[in-house]
């Protein structure tokens, strides 16, 4: 099993910055890939940022000018710089690491933290 545990949500102004950290703990794979989703209620959960354990990233087209994903594997965590910050980005934002496993036909494991509201105000 793996425990995610989010911060750093929370209330900031329209041209703000948030920074979000998720801490990984439990059984995590070699391969991996870490990062983050946002929902608002009564849409589907999207896609912000993804980061492999070797450091590969993708982003959100629409988000990858304001937004910036890192990880420190040695702890386990990732972080989304979040700046310029709209009120459209206001939404739970959810971690997830996904465990890679298998050969040629690679299947995965997600796991999701429990979120973390950020409320962006005009």
């Amino acid at each position: 099993q793996v425990q995610l545990v989010e911060s750093g949500g929370g209330l900031v102004q329209a041209g703000g910055s948030l920074r979000l950290s998720c801490a990984a703990s439990g059984s995590i794979f070699s391969r991996n890939a870490m990062g983050w989703y946002r929902q608002v209620p009564g849409k589907q959960r999207e896609l912000v940022a993804i980061v492999s354990s070797s450091g590969v990233t993708n982003y959100a087209d629409s988000l990858k000018e304001r937004f910036t994903i890192s990880r420190q594997n040695a702890k386990n965590t990732v972080y989304l710089q979040m700046n310029s910050l709209k009120v459209e980005d206001t939404a739970v934002y959810y971690c997830q690491l996904r465990n890679y496993y298998g050969g040629s036909s690679m299947s995965w494991i997600d796991y999701w933290g429990q979120g973390t509201q950020v409320t962006v105000s005009s």
